[in-house]
């Protein structure tokens, strides 16, 4: 071992030591010292060990070094519990960095895509595939949650008393959002009339993606009516935003193993795994159900686009990792589109345009979640659910997962529409709550994967999947 390998080893020990020290220390121990001085000094030797150990000790992949950070993140967060938190910017601060870029790459991946179809009819042919599979994919997905739900039963035999202590700690959290949600609900003439943006500056300004997809793609069209010489020098410049933007992805990826550990560490922190306990049969429902779909997904791939099982799911890794601690597919997009065109060998083309799209609309993690959380409340206060009834969550979560795309809080928006449908209490939602931010890293991830499957099956059915080995 080298002197400077010998001397990042012993800097590496002693700041774990101090780091872990520090934590693991009582809040009296700091008596009479600034409490933001403590939270930095212990939080940067934190830090400090993770470089060490990622950039000096060890020669590692980046997905190994997402991957490492994770673990550590969640061993930190079980360890020292809500003193952690206090990490948590490191994280934000790197989902913030990738957010940054998200509207201007959808917006210019998009027109690019757009007007690199060529043709309407092409455009037309491509976007009926796309949604198509969106909707076809997400129907199936909440129909594999109602099976498992129905199957498992996760709501039958809750103790009263934890159902009681659910709802009581978690109803005032529970009426904000269910308010919130209704809130934000329009009728779906008002959610077709809302992509329609009046100002495409105040859409850009306030990352209203469906508003900004909207009128890319409408840019991307006129850009193919004109003239190609009057086009070029739009096409030119977007196109130059384009790959500015993918170049930025690449530097903030490198941030990835310590905003993940961030992350994870505050998840854990925060919610802790005890309540998993509480609540493992609707949390093994879900995790079962997601994990289903994150193994048909490269079964698909590899059935209908011929890529192979194991080479699929390492390429698209780093976007799976992003989406597990970020729980934002809006979040990861750069990442997946970096994934898709340079690991998986989506066109650009096809890229520029499923996956912005996807990101917006396509949320069967989501779905399946809705399904198994609807069953489970149901079970839990004892209201039966027919079979015309399963049928109309089918429906209704298919539908909301596009028509509510456009609002905040998504995810349960969707519950509360399901959960109204079919005439259950929407108190209900308090009982899912304590797992919900655990369970939504999960889901994301199932996203995300759906995404990179559409745009591989997609760009397969028009002859642009080229594997970059094959280049």
């Amino acid at each position: 071992m080298s002197s400077i390998d010998m001397r990042s080893l012993i800097l590496f020990a002693v700041s774990s030591i101090l780091s872990i020290t520090l934590y693991s220390l009582p809040a009296e121990s700091f008596a009479g010292i600034n409490s933001s001085f403590v939270q930095l000094v212990r939080g940067a030797l934190i830090i400090f060990a993770l470089y060490l150990l990622f950039e000096k000790l060890f020669k590692m992949e980046l997905h190994t070094k997402i991957l490492l950070g994770m673990v550590l993140g969640a061993l930190a967060g079980w360890l020292f519990r809500e003193s952690i938190v206090e990490i948590k910017p490191v994280g934000t601060a790197f989902i913030r960095l990738i957010q940054m870029i998200v509207v201007p790459l959808v917006l210019s991946s998009l027109i690019t895509g757009t007007a690199s179809l060529g043709d309407v009819n092409k455009m037309k042919r491509i976007g009926s595939k796309t949604l198509t599979y969106y909707l076809f994919s997400t129907a199936f997905a909440i129909t594999i949650g109602l099976v498992l739900a129905n199957v498992i039963q996760p709501g039958d035999g809750l103790n009263p008393e934890v159902k009681a202590e659910l709802l009581q700690n978690y109803s005032s959290m529970a009426d904000q959002k269910v308010t919130s949600a209704q809130e934000n609900r329009v009728s779906p003439v008002d959610t077709f009339l809302n992509m329609i943006p009046k100002n495409p500056f105040d859409a850009l300004g306030n990352a209203r993606m469906l508003q900004i997809i909207f009128f890319a793609i409408f840019v991307g069209i006129a850009l193919t009516m004109i003239s190609r010489e009057k086009a070029r020098p739009v096409l030119a410049f977007f196109e130059g935003v384009d790959e500015v933007m993918i170049k930025i992805v690449t530097i903030a990826i490198e941030l990835a193993p310590y905003g993940v550990f961030a992350l994870i560490a505050d998840a854990i922190g925060v919610f802790g795994i005890d309540i998993l306990a509480v609540l493992a049969k609707y949390t093994v429902t879900v995790a079962i159900g997601l994990i289903i779909m994150l193994i048909i997904y490269p079964t698909i791939a590899s059935r209908f686009a011929g890529v192979k099982v194991s080479q699929f799911l390492e390429d698209i890794r780093p976007a799976q990792l992003i989406a597990f601690s970020s729980s934002s597919s809006g979040a990861t997009l750069p990442v997946t589109m970096e994934v898709a065109e340079e690991k998986v060998g989506v066109s650009n083309e096809i890229s520029s345009f499923v996956l912005p799209l996807g990101a917006t609309v396509n949320m069967d993690g989501t779905a399946l979640y809705q399904g198994v959380a609807t069953v489970f409340i149901a079970q839990v206060y004892g209201i039966p659910l027919d079979i015309s009834a399963q049928l109309t969550i089918v429906l209704t979560a298919t539908l909301a997962s596009i028509g509510t795309a456009a609002a905040p809080g998504v995810g349960m928006i969707m519950l509360v529409m399901v959960l109204q449908q079919v005439g259950i209490p929407l108190e209900g939602i308090a009982l899912i709550l304590a797992v919900d931010r655990l369970l939504d890293m999960i889901r994301t991830t199932v996203n995300v994967t759906s995404d990179v499957t559409a745009a591989t099956l997609i760009a397969a059915s028009e002859g642009q999947l080229k594997r970059p080995e094959d280049a």
